[in-house]
């Protein structure tokens, strides 16, 4: 079965873990086949291993990673497969496949102009 890790940085202030769960509630009322978990890569309790093991228990063989960051730096490159590559080990039925960041998208160009003009 496949699932979803939508993985964010993580924050210590609570209106940022307010907003990823809002915009998540409204990805799992578009996506309504997969189970889809949040996780952060730091200062939450959520967790990567949280998610990883949470989607593992529902039954997840197939694991999408997406990350919801702007940017390919080194938390994407290197930090996050070798943190899940580590977790995985406890769950080698799971594969990975790791998505990409947000990114260039004409989308994201269009909202910065909706917050231009409104």
């Amino acid at each position: 079965m496949k699932g979803v890790l939508i993985l964010a940085h993580g924050s210590r202030v609570q209106a940022t873990k307010d907003t990823i769960n809002e915009v998540v509630g409204m990805v799992r009322q578009k996506v309504t086949d997969l189970p889809i978990e949040i996780a952060y890569m730091e200062f939450c309790e959520e967790n990567i291993e949280h998610g990883v093991k949470k989607l593992a228990e529902q039954g997840v063989t197939e694991l999408k990673v997406v990350p919801y960051f702007l940017f390919e730096g080194i938390h994407i490159r290197e930090d996050i497969p070798n943190e899940i590559g580590e977790i995985l080990k406890k769950y080698p039925h799971v594969k990975l496949e790791m998505g990409r960041t947000l990114g260039v998208d004409e989308r994201l160009a269009d909202i910065l102009v909706d917050r231009i003009r409104g």
